[in-house]
């Protein structure tokens, strides 16, 4: 691949990487940037504009990772960091409340249906873990449901995966990472997405005990999945019956899919919601938001306990702002399905093409591209994808200028930065990729 007139290079990423695990465990602050399933070293970032970023080697490449989904504006906004840079002048935190965070809560609150307060925390891993203690401290009860290969942060308690035994107990569960007690992982049961009858087993061998199920509406850590049809209102239903709440984790879907998140396009609502990724106009930034007599148990009017030094800073409150802001002008939403419905046919057209195997899940602006002739519709059916086209379509994809998260079980982002010539050209990118895997 050429960019601005340069042969494809990697040379000082390379030696930027093997500087970077001398002094940081991988090399990187955060295990998916380090490339571990793509066979190639991480691409270390200099700059990005729009649509595209730039690696230090001077490369250019269309982004459709767009830091993992924030930057639904493209990057480097003109209007962002001008609200950014605005509040910096004014001091970077101040440990105190700011006007710029209740402007941020009524935007939030006015958005979704279900939500009447909202407290802002610094990252998603932070909202969700503040979600499950107000659940527990609401509902007194301790455990807690998740589904397979819904990613809801690294806290204790979610690190969990099922055991050999059918996931129904909580006994059943097992840590999935080391540092994780055992007690921990058994205050969470781990069920299959898409499938009702294991969340109703759940709630049955458990009889009053469970406080919330925790699910992303639209699954987006194991790539895309999306809920079949009944599924999400059944788990509602069964929360209702139960006495426990719906946690619903919007961090990526939340101003993503709508301004009312997930909840307005699905039409259902959750007992309490937390927010991520857009909200923070790309810097840290999450939320949770619930009706409110959940959110008043939160300290200082209630028992559950949270607090942050940089909760609700002043320049990530001013991005936030800005960026809700500007989805609320009339056509976005409507620009993103655009964008990303031709990207799609394109792409299906191009694997069809080549005879690749190929199902797409995609909603709104978030797609995954999965080498199966197969649907997908729960974390086994990802695991059971053709991983070795992915990595060849993934490298391929690279070398000709086209940034998609490097690992088979994330997403794909549309932002409105990404105009006709950019879907055009990875349309173009794919088609070539498929007819060289094919050959």
């Amino acid at each position: 691949m050429k960019s601005e007139g340069r042969t494809w290079t990697r040379q000082k990423s390379v030696t930027a990487y093997n500087n970077a695990i001398k002094y940081i465990p991988g090399g990187v602050n955060s295990p998916v940037r380090a490339f571990g399933g793509t066979g190639i070293e991480p691409l270390f970032i200099d700059h990005a504009k729009g649509s595209k970023i730039y690696d230090i080697d001077g490369n250019e490449y269309i982004d459709y990772v767009c830091s993992w989904g924030p930057m639904i504006l493209g990057h480097a906004h003109p209007k962002i960091l001008e609200a950014i840079n605005k509040s910096a002048r004014n001091g970077t935190s101040f440990g105190a409340p700011t006007q710029s965070e209740t402007d941020l809560a009524q935007k939030i609150i006015d958005s979704f249906d279900s939500i009447e307060k909202v407290r802002l925390v610094s990252s998603g891993t932070e909202a969700v873990m503040t979600a499950i203690r107000l659940a527990r401290g609401f509902t007194k009860k301790d455990l807690i449901i998740k589904m397979v290969g819904c990613y809801h942060g690294h806290s204790d308690c979610l690190l969990v995966a099922a055991g050999s035994g059918v996931a129904e107990t909580s006994s059943e569960t097992v840590a999935s990472s080391a540092g994780v007690p055992d007690a921990i992982a058994r205050e969470t049961i781990v069920v299959p997405y898409n499938d009702i009858e294991a969340v109703k087993a759940a709630f049955q061998a458990n009889k009053g005990n469970i406080a919330a199920v925790l699910i992303e509406p639209v699954a987006a850590n194991m790539g895309v999945v999306l809920p079949i049809e009944g599924y999400l209102q059944a788990i509602r239903d069964l929360c209702n019956q139960e006495d426990a709440l719906l946690i619903f984790d919007e961090v990526i879907s939340g101003f993503r899919l709508a301004m009312g998140g997930a909840q307005e396009v699905l039409g259902i609502n959750a007992d309490i919601t937390t927010l991520g990724k857009i909200i923070g106009g790309g810097l840290p930034a999450a939320a949770i938001g619930a009706r409110e007599d959940i959110m008043n148990m939160l300290a200082p009017l209630g028992p559950v306990y949270q607090a942050g030094t940089l909760s609700g800073n002043p320049l990530a409150t001013a991005a936030a702002n800005a960026t809700l802001d500007m989805l609320e002008q009339e056509g976005t939403y409507e620009k993103l399905e655009v964008s990303a419905s031709i990207l799609e046919d394109g792409l299906a057209q191009a694997a069809k093409d080549a005879n690749i195997p190929m199902t797409i899940n995609r909603i709104g602006s978030i797609m995954s591209c999965f080498f199966t002739d197969r649907k997908v519709l729960n974390f086994d059916d990802v695991k059971s994808t053709n991983i070795k086209i992915w990595k060849q379509f993934f490298l391929k994809m690279l070398e000709q200028g086209i940034y998609l998260a490097p690992s088979a079980y994330e997403a794909m982002f549309v932002s409105l930065a990404h105009s006709e010539g950019d879907i055009a050209k990875t349309i173009e990118a794919a088609r070539n990729s498929f007819n060289q895997i094919s050959q």
